[in-house]
């Protein structure tokens, strides 16, 4: 269909156009569009053309009308005669999809809580009648350089006020890790998360499948060799507490995650306490890599910095990390003491202990650990409690006074623990070529299970010898 271009008749119309706009109206150039073609309100016949936002009315020739749509002049029948309401162009940069501040009108327990600064207890109870709880964490793969240690800090005798065991959190990683081991950790009721499998450095950078792949396939590898399943693997902390921005959380939504124990705080005078990222994070992201999207009912439960008064062994995010490597064993203690008490006498939020198996190697370093926690099973509200245990304190937050019958703390019921640890695990020696490597080497993997033919991996959970078997559906929470 003949279309008639109009430019040449803008420039020879224009001046006749100046004598028309005396008699309309007066027309403004939309703010923000720049020059170009607009419909004249009044009729179909005219169209404005503005130039540096001054606008000059010109007329279609002799039977053509405006189409507003495609800003030109055309036959009656195919012009749609505006002006027509218009729809933003597409913008070529990413969607921040920012999360907005905190609004506690509109977020309420169980399922939502957040405080515009970070620090307000669950339930708006008073610090002294809200327990100090102790999240003892460690990272890594479970082996022989740490796992006397750490039966000896989760010793039968050291039990909470209403006399259960003491208990901890366990965020695994594959490589080097004694699954009979994490077997006997989750059937003695500690918390199994899940790390990665790699460790990989700039995961953080990596693309939705890279974290699928890592997250679930290291749940599914404890769901195969530690009997551990999925439904108890609800956590997760990111390699070297650098989050996966928007991806990582996304796949925590997917895969039916409650919470996530990645982000860093810097030092601050009153500790954060745990918050659904239903709204913006309510502190600065250390990392720069923490998520700007809401993701309504995850958790976050965030590693407050651990620091002293003075500076003295500066200020980390895991205890290890903290040059204390000099003091004895009486110095390690105060230090954590002092540490603990900005929580305990201010807001009680969740005094977590991050550990690398490192810390354990220096027995200053361990013993001072254990006086610590000998001063804290000393004061009759605090309590040695898993990531998930806390989280169910703070959906239906309970006074100290309530927590000696408090259900979900009792230890009465084991029904749903793993089972334990067979007495002689298969011991299997499997070659391992890591992807970054020229060599083949050998990787030992214990477990209850028969042998895997090839050491589990990336896409192969199970070791089977298939690249890639690994297939991973989204679940609905």
């Amino acid at each position: 269909m003949f279309k008639l271009c109009f430019v040449a008749f803008a420039v020879v119309l224009a001046v006749n156009g100046q004598k028309d706009k005396k008699e309309e109206p007066e027309f403004v150039c939309p703010e923000g569009a720049g020059n170009g073609n607009f419909a004249d309100p009044a009729t179909c016949r005219r169209f404005y053309q503005c130039v540096d936002n001054y606008p000059y009315l010109n007329r279609c020739p002799s039977g053509l009308y405006f189409d507003d749509v495609n800003k030109l002049c055309t036959f009656k029948a195919e012009a749609r005669c505006g002006p027509l309401p218009t729809t933003p162009a597409p913008s070529t940069e990413p969607t921040l999809d920012l999360a907005i501040k905190c609004d506690t009108s509109q977020c309420s327990l169980p399922y939502c809580f957040c405080s515009r600064d970070g620090t307000l207890i669950p339930g708006g109870l008073d610090p002294d009648k809200t327990p100090q709880m102790i999240l003892l964490t460690f990272d890594g793969a479970v082996n022989l350089n740490n796992y006397e240690h750490y039966k000896k800090i989760f010793s039968p005798d050291r039990t909470n006020p209403n006399n259960c065991p003491i208990r901890g959190t366990f965020f695994i990683s594959h490589e080097y890790c004694n699954y009979n081991m994490v077997q006997e950790l989750a059937h003695n009721g500690h918390e199994i998360g899940v790390e990665t499998i790699s460790l990989q450095q700039g995961l953080q950078d990596k693309g939705y499948e890279e974290w699928v792949g890592e997250m679930i396939g290291m749940r599914e590898i404890l769901r195969h060799f530690a009997n551990v399943s999925r439904s108890d693997v609800v956590g997760m902390r990111a390699p070297y507490l650098k989050p996966g921005r928007n991806t990582q959380y996304q796949v925590i939504e997917d895969f039916g995650f409650i919470y996530d124990s990645s982000v860093g705080i810097p030092p601050s005078r009153i500790p954060i306490w745990p918050y659904t990222l239903d709204y913006k994070i309510p502190h600065e992201c250390k990392s720069g890599t923490c998520p700007t999207k809401s993701f309504p009912g995850i958790w976050e439960v965030p590693l407050n910095a651990h620091y002293v008064e003075t500076y003295e062994g500066g200020h980390c995010p895991y205890l290890d990390q903290c040059v204390l490597h000099n003091h004895d064993v009486t110095e390690v203690f105060e230090w954590l003491k002092e540490d603990f008490e900005r929580y305990y006498k201010q807001n009680r939020a969740p005094y977590m202990m991050p550990f690398h198996t490192n810390w354990f190697q220096i027995k200053e370093l361990e013993n001072g650990l254990h006086k610590f926690i000998e001063y804290a099973l000393g004061l009759d509200d605090v309590w040695f409690v898993t990531a998930t245990q806390m989280l169910t304190w703070a959906t239906d937050p309970k006074s100290s006074k309530e927590l000696l019958t408090y259900e979900p703390w009792k230890c009465s019921k084991n029904d749903n623990l793993p089972s334990a640890p067979c007495n002689l695990p298969n011991k299997c020696a499997l070659s391992f070529k890591p992807p970054e490597a020229n060599f083949t080497s050998t990787r030992y993997l214990s477990t209850c299970r028969e042998c895997p033919n090839k050491y589990p991996w990336l896409g192969d959970s199970e070791g089977t010898g298939i690249a890639g078997k690994d297939v991973y559906q989204r679940e609905n929470r």
